[in-house]
């Protein structure tokens, strides 16, 4: 995943660059699949390039979100659609009230 604006203040507070904790059974199992991916990747990189890639060996919310894009999209395409379509009403919802405030505001001037 490539997320544009990682030097601002609010991105690095951002919850996708932050480690995961193993703080359930399926995030253990989570973290330490995608901690051998990125293990596997880092060896294909050295092969690929002959530069070393330092890593502390932690696991953020970033790679799991880009292994599963990769392994499991479906998956992943389910909670973007979600997260559109509930954008996509507070949307609406947010443009009706404005323009019940504008209407009462009009009517108070009146």
């Amino acid at each position: 995943m490539q997320v544009a604006d990682r030097e601002s203040e609010i991105a690095k507070e951002s919850e996708i660059f932050k480690n995961v904790t193993p703080d359930s059974p399926m995030k253990v199992w989570l973290i330490d699949y995608v901690g051998e991916k990125f293990q596997q990747e880092m060896v294909r990189f050295k092969a690929d390039t002959g530069k070393d890639y330092e890593w502390d060996g932690s696991v953020t919310v970033e790679m799991v979100v880009d292994l599963m894009a990769k392994e499991f999209p479906e998956f992943v395409l389910a909670l973007a659609e979600e997260n559109f379509i509930r954008g996509y009403r507070q949307a609406f919802s947010d443009l009706e009230a404005g323009q019940e405030m504008v209407k009462a505001e009009q009517d108070g001037q009146k």
